[in-house]
């Protein structure tokens, strides 16, 4: 018997992914997240439970799908960063970038979703802890691009104030969107608060991690 391509493979894989999540965030917005069961989402993406388990290790990764590249994001875009360009450079037009694309990564995810996540304990906790992540991924890549010492406390330093940075932008977007406001307006007002917050740590790390 032929085996099936494994590009049809994946796509087949990819959309029960996206089958389960999309049942998953529905349950949640609608029930709230910690009432929400694992048997319920798999009863209602008519997949065992096992499935669902199989797809996504916790419960609280179906509610945050696009955790890997928020995890990644920062230590993939100073990678990534043209010649001649730092590390604070790259990240600052990057995130500008991602503001006028109303980017769900950053933060722009709609009030209902915003709503279900400021009111589940489990989903802030998580959040932070992704947050966490995401610094710790660029201070390693940091080190790694500077050739820092392994003792080395500067690239831990830097991510720190870069992933802040960013931390408190994400976090300034979901308070306007928790406000009510419209994706263009908190992009309007956000734009300019990038400019402030990254301009904060120009005299510090401008010249920082320079390709």
């Amino acid at each position: 018997m032929s085996r099936e391509p494994m590009g049809l493979r994946e796509s087949k894989k990819q959309e029960t992914r996206q089958l389960i999540s999309d049942h998953a965030t529905r349950l949640f917005i609608e029930n709230g997240f910690e009432s929400t069961t694992i048997a319920e989402i798999a009863a209602a993406a008519r997949v065992a439970k096992k499935t669902v388990t199989n797809y996504f290790a916790r419960k609280e990764d179906l509610a945050f799908d696009h955790q890997d590249e928020f995890v990644q994001g920062l230590a993939r875009t100073v990678a990534g960063r043209s010649e001649g360009e730092s590390a604070l450079a790259a990240l600052r037009r990057e995130f500008l970038a991602a503001v006028g694309l109303h980017d769900p990564v950053i933060g722009f995810s709609g009030e209902v979703f915003a709503r279900m996540i400021a009111d589940s304990p489990t989903l802030v906790a998580r959040l932070r802890d992704l947050h966490d992540q995401r610094e710790e991924a660029l201070a390693v890549l940091l080190a790694t691009e500077t050739g820092a010492a392994a003792d080395d406390i500067v690239p831990r330093a830097a991510a720190a104030q870069l992933g802040a940075a960013h931390r408190v932008l994400f976090q300034r977007i979901q308070e306007l969107t928790l406000d009510g406001r419209s994706d263009e307006r908190i992009a309007e007002t956000v734009t300019v608060s990038a400019h402030r917050v990254f301009g904060l740590l120009e005299g510090s790390l401008g010249d920082y991690a320079v390709k």
